[in-house]
């Protein structure tokens, strides 16, 4: 009779063991949801610098092959030098902000110009990880 007592005692949980599992759940999602912010923001970034080291590469090829640089991003797709132009991560959109080359004292023939595009730049106005505004990098 008494073995029957303690067996029937001994099913389930109380309420202070529910509690103190429920707790540490909560501490671990604490800990987890920041650091899973940041790892989506390191990865945008990532993608950020992946994209402006590709554009920027390909207006050096473009201006090694045709002696100018590109009147628009457009051009690039258009010349098959790109197979379209990629999202900004940060925005969202396959929008870029773009720098017209300097003026470096050439010689540029009328017909050929010396184009519009010499860089490219996000166009989202937030700060990186890093402490530099986006459109800087």
């Amino acid at each position: 009779m008494i073995l029957n007592k303690l067996v029937k005692k001994q099913k389930g949980f109380t309420l202070i063991e529910l509690m103190i599992v429920v707790t540490i759940v909560g501490i671990l999602a604490a800990i987890a949801v920041p650091n899973y912010k940041w790892g989506i923001i390191r990865a945008k970034e990532a993608v950020l610098r992946e994209n402006l080291y590709n554009m920027r590469n390909v207006l050096d090829q473009f201006f090694a092959d045709q002696g100018k640089f590109p009147d628009s991003l457009d051009e690039l797709v258009e010349k098959k030098y790109m197979k379209s132009i990629p999202n900004d991560p940060i925005t969202g959109k396959p929008e870029w902000d773009v720098m017209p080359p300097p003026d470096l004292g050439q010689v540029v023939s009328e017909e050929k110009g010396l184009g519009n595009v010499y860089d490219v730049k996000s166009t989202s106005s937030l700060v990186g990880s890093n402490g530099i505004p986006y459109g800087q990098w």
